[in-house]
């Protein structure tokens, strides 16, 4: 399995913006799908944005649609997560996946893992 290794994560003010990044411990890592899930305390891990092994089709979650922005490239085995406009909502250990179908928003499809960033907003 490819090992993934996330980064970037921190403390913003709500409004501040953060960029994540996951690389790959491998070049084959460009023919996988990859996701951001996020997990906060006492919650369920939930998807927040996941994309194609080309970058060209991208799902969000609705909670983050028009703030969040998630792009790869390939040439450095590596995907991003741009956070903008943060709430203190987004509060959250931020775990980058990968799996065989782009856009899928079900944990069972994803089964390699990152150790995940912590993200905390204050309000």
């Amino acid at each position: 399995q490819v090992k993934l290794a996330e980064s970037g994560g921190g403390s913003v003010q709500a409004g501040g913006s953060l960029r994540l990044s996951c690389v790959a411990s491998e070049r084959l890592f460009s023919a996988y799908a990859a996701a951001w899930f996020r997990q906060a305390p006492g919650k369920e891990r939930e998807f927040v944005a996941g994309t194609s092994w080309s970058g060209e089709y991208t799902v969000y979650a609705d909670s983050v649609k028009g703030r969040f922005t998630m792009s790869r490239d390939n040439y450095r085995n590596t995907v991003y997560l741009q956070m903008n406009s943060l709430k203190s909502g987004d509060t959250a250990v931020y775990y980058c996946a990968a799996g065989n179908t782009g856009g899928a928003t079900s944990i069972e499809e994803y089964y390699s893992w990152g150790q995940g960033t912590q993200v905390t907003v204050s309000s």
